[in-house]
């Protein structure tokens, strides 16, 4: 029987979607499928994750892993996997996932594929699909035997099933290591809304709102829908918002339910963080703009008219 050990990310206590979306699949392959979470409180999570399919749970309860240091982690999730002997490490391929895994596969020898956006665990065969060339292609991947094998999964794009089971909850000590790095305060956004990569809706703006004053109707707009705000590359560098609520390829990668694209032109690297999405709602005044040939559905018009209109439908509709 394969052993996979599944990374928690987890914000302020709660678990990210995409730890419960790696859980069904896992559990699924009939593995035996150990999580592992991180920080004071870690303990807490151990019901949820059991009812997703763990089938034991480490954690660490300590303060000095509430924020995130590489060095710190990467000892950690190494010497978790070998403490389980995990053939399988999953985990989401968030800012986080991206930085840390790099550096737990070059600890344990393993290979690493990241971006995935579908998974397949068939005993210790794993198979995966990552868009390559900006979105623009999917290629198919699989692992050399023998090595450990740690996939980065997309968040929203699997399943999420509840089992109703119960897991082994047991406490991991790491041994302590000799830090060249202290992680002395983080500066966190204002926003409490759902990080980007996580979020079922997402309203994002681009240059055709004209002026940073008109991106409240974005913000709005999203308050609306119960969505999280998102921006081109184009207003993020012209200083309307901050980086980390860019979406594409130089931003992040989303895959929503429903995404509305309010005045993006949809430039190819604009649409290789967004083309997974579901469903595309696109506005924007030029009817040959490229966002529209990924549009579910399209909406020609000056964004200013159009988007108050839209929030006064979605609020009574929203809040009848």
């Amino acid at each position: 029987m394969a052993k996979i050990l599944i990374f928690v990310e987890q914000t302020n206590g709660k678990i990210k979607r995409s730890a419960l979306e790696l859980l069904t699949a896992a559990k699924k392959s009939g593995a035996h499928v150990t999580t592992l979470a991180l920080g004071t409180g870690s303990e807490g999570l151990a019901g949820e994750l059991g009812n997703h399919g763990a089938t034991e749970s480490l954690f660490v309860n300590s303060a000095e892993f509430n924020q995130y240091n590489p060095e710190l982690f990467a000892a950690a999730l190494t010497e978790a996997s070998q403490k389980v002997g995990a053939s399988i490490v999953l985990a989401s391929a968030s800012g986080l996932g991206k930085d840390l895994f790099p550096r737990v596969a070059a600890k344990l020898g393993a290979g690493i594929i990241s971006d995935a956006t579908e998974l397949q665990i068939n005993g210790e065969d794993v198979t995966v699909k990552k868009p390559v060339y900006s979105g623009k292609a999917f290629a198919r991947m699989g692992f050399e035997s023998g090595a450990t094998k740690i996939v980065l999964m997309r968040a929203n794009q699997l399943p999420i099933e509840a089992t109703g089971g119960t897991t082994v909850s047991t406490e991991f000590s790491p041994s302590k290591v000799s830090l060249r790095t202290l992680i002395k305060d983080v500066v966190k956004g204002a926003s409490e809304k759902l990080d980007l990569t996580e979020a079922n809706i997402i309203v994002a703006g681009g240059r055709g709102l004209k002026d940073a004053a008109n991106f409240k109707l974005v913000t709005d707009l999203a308050d609306a829908l119960g969505a999280t705000a998102g921006a081109s590359r184009a207003i993020v560098d012209a200083g309307w918002v901050s980086h980390g609520m860019q979406v594409g390829q130089t931003g992040k990668t989303v895959a929503p339910s429903l995404y509305i694209a309010v005045g993006i032109s949809g430039a190819i690297q604009h649409l290789a963080g967004m083309s997974s999405s579901k469903v595309i709602v696109a506005i924007n005044n030029d009817p040959n703009a490229p966002i529209f040939q990924k549009a579910t559905y399209g909406i020609v018009g000056d964004a200013l008219e159009v988007v108050p209109k839209l929030i006064e439908e979605f609020k009574k509709v929203m809040h009848h």
